[in-house]
């Protein structure tokens, strides 16, 4: 197990996590969405790609987590290695980089990961309506203030 920097040639393998596991994180919403794999959706591409990108190597490239600033971009686990603890290992990680409050954003309906996030301390503040692949999506602001960490 190993968690190192993004290197360019795991471009496709983030691809591939993504496409693997992105709509997971909207399968409790009460609409059926398609995937926008991530190199044709330039915002989400955009943010991640000015982010610190780090990697969850183990046999090969099994997830990968992001930070800009103080706010938590993308932690995602290939559907094959959850279960294990990566996504955890990979949250305690970033959490670890990020010196004062963080902040995340999740789908409202997505409980998993909120309950995950709300375990390292994280609490809703905010509602908002944002967008997927043209579909609205109620989603939450979260976070995790310093006197949590």
């Amino acid at each position: 197990m190993k968690i190192r920097k993004y290197k360019k040639n795991d471009y496709y393998a983030i691809l591939d996590i993504y496409a693997a596991s992105k709509l997971d994180e909207l399968r409790y919403e009460d609409v059926k969405f398609e995937l926008l794999p991530l190199d044709r959706d330039m915002k989400r591409l955009g943010q991640l790609l000015e982010s610190e990108i780090y990697i969850y190597e183990h046999d090969g490239v099994i997830g990968y987590c992001a930070n800009c600033g103080s706010e938590i971009r993308a932690l995602f686990v290939h559907p094959k290695s959850r279960g294990k603890g990566i996504g955890k290992c990979l949250l305690e990680f970033l959490l670890s980089k990020i010196p004062g409050p963080a902040t995340l954003y999740v789908a409202k309906s997505n409980a998993p990961a909120k309950n995950l996030y709300t375990q390292f301390g994280f609490e809703v503040v905010e509602e908002f309506e944002t967008s997927y692949n043209g579909l609205p999506v109620f989603a939450n602001k979260m976070i995790r203030s310093t006197k949590n960490g």
